[in-house]
């Protein structure tokens, strides 16, 4: 889509994924508009809270929403609580807020029912989510859907600048070595570019929800073990029987709530790890959806997970 002289409203602007979006957007010849409580990268600041008030949307041409609440929380009613505040009241208030306008809803494979196909279609059920995370956002992207929004479902979002899946890998290391669940297993990741042009390009597409991954699947071992070359890290793999791994995780679990500290271990992360989850790409293919980066192009990077890698072991290191 010819996005040149028009205003792309970015909300969550300052996030990992937002970022990527508002930097593409310029790069694109928009004007943007980054809605969030910090300023994004590029463009027009407008302070927003999601949880708490309406985004100012008047005169946007495109919105892209990304704000949400993110991560992997201990289970309990105040995680629902805070994560439904975001990812559902505050997707209400965009929805009637760009009423009328182009709207790109970024959600997540989160959203899939986490037993299933090994290749998910965007038909796959989006039910029986094992955090709040993902029942949140399951529940976002439906009112989106019932509104006409164009949705996209990107899965294990990486990239430059990203606080979360990899340096979460590499803060997992244990006296050289990275625990993983079970065997090895195939894997659809993102590249934040990939996200970013889909974004950009979805304004156009029919409304709908698509896969969103980058053009082939990963095997999980091959990229763990990549990813701590990259970093300059020994650290081996070492498969645990993923049965015992879910176990650990139940504990970890029961013992956070008792302790009212975060779970060391969840069983939503066993999961991520422990199955094949490769996303079927046709529908976003057919709109001319184009993966143009993968995971080697990060590693090759020199902001890629070498720096991450540095970021993290400092806390590693105290244990």
């Amino acid at each position: 889509m010819d996005l040149h002289g028009a205003e792309v409203a970015v909300t969550g602007a300052s996030g990992f994924c937002g970022a990527a979006v508002a930097r593409a957007a310029l790069a694109a010849g928009a004007r943007v508009r980054c809605l969030g409580r910090r300023p994004g990268p590029v463009g027009r600041h407008v302070p927003w809270d999601a949880a708490r008030t309406a985004p100012d949307l008047a005169g946007a041409d495109v919105v892209v929403h990304l704000a949400a609440a993110v991560g992997d929380p201990p289970p309990g009613r105040a995680a629902e609580r805070a994560y439904r505040a975001v990812n559902v009241d505050g997707a209400a208030r965009v929805l009637d807020a760009a009423a009328g306008r182009p709207l790109v809803w970024v959600s997540s494979a989160s959203v899939y029912r986490p037993q299933g196909a090994a290749l998910v279609t965007e038909d796959h059920p989006t039910d029986g989510q094992l955090s709040a995370y993902g029942r949140t956002k399951a529940a976002g992207e439906c009112l989106a859907l019932a509104a006409g929004a164009v949705v996209l479902r990107p899965r294990a979002v990486y990239g430059p600048g990203d606080p979360h899946l990899l340096p979460r890998l590499l803060r997992a290391r244990r006296g050289g070595w990275l625990p993983v669940p079970g065997p090895d297993v195939r894997l659809s990741l993102t590249a934040v570019e990939n996200l970013a042009d889909a974004c950009l390009a979805a304004p156009a597409w029919p409304a709908g929800a698509y896969n969103i991954a980058d053009a082939r699947p990963y095997s999980r071992d091959a990229v763990l073990r990549a990813v701590l070359a990259a970093a300059g890290d020994p650290a081996r793999l070492a498969h645990l029987p993923a049965g015992l791994a879910r176990a650990a995780a139940s504990a970890s679990t029961a013992w956070s709530g008792l302790t009212r500290r975060p779970p060391l271990l969840t069983r939503y992360a066993v999961d991520q790890l422990a199955r094949d989850m490769v996303l079927d790409l046709g529908r976003a293919l057919a709109q001319g959806y184009r993966p143009r980066r993968d995971l080697a192009d990060y590693l090759a990077a020199p902001d890629g997970p070498g720096r991450a890698a540095r970021g993290t072991r400092g806390g590693h290191d105290r244990g």
